[in-house]
């Protein structure tokens, strides 16, 4: 297990900062977030809720080799990725991802990679609810 990783699934609130608190920055000049919230219209409809079902006993395993795939691929210094399940109000964080390196473009290129390949291959699958009724969105993530 790779110790520049840290993933973190929750069914509680997901604090980003504290995730990035988290981050091992020594040798690093740049620091790159992405947070990622419910939307509280989507298509015109009021969002109450999104609900996230989850293969609970894979997604962490996948986070992790998807975070570790990217330190090799973009060669950066340290991931930490926190994910939702479970009930997530409007306005509130769903994914948290916080990379470490020591120049910035690698780092812009592995938090938009990382976001790309979570939503393709993380066993996650949503459910939106709005004031109208139920979604299921399409494919992972």
């Amino acid at each position: 297990m790779d110790k520049r990783v840290v993933v973190k699934v929750v069914e509680t609130e997901l604090d980003a900062d504290a995730l990035q608190r988290s981050l091992t920055t020594d040798g690093c000049g740049a620091v790159v977030s992405f947070l990622g919230i419910v939307r509280d219209i989507d298509e015109g409809e009021q969002v109450i809720r999104l609900e996230f079902d989850a293969w609970k006993e894979r997604l962490e395993p996948v986070l992790r080799q998807l975070a570790e795939e990217s330190i090799h691929i973009h060669g950066v210094s340290s991931i930490v990725l926190g994910h939702r399940v479970g009930a997530v109000g409007p306005q509130q964080p769903i994914v948290s991802i916080h990379v470490a390196s020591p120049h910035r473009k690698e780092a812009f290129e592995s938090c938009s990679w990382l976001i790309d390949e979570l939503k393709a291959q993380a066993p996650l699958w949503k459910k939106e609810v709005r004031a109208s009724g139920q979604v299921w969105k399409a494919g992972l993530g």
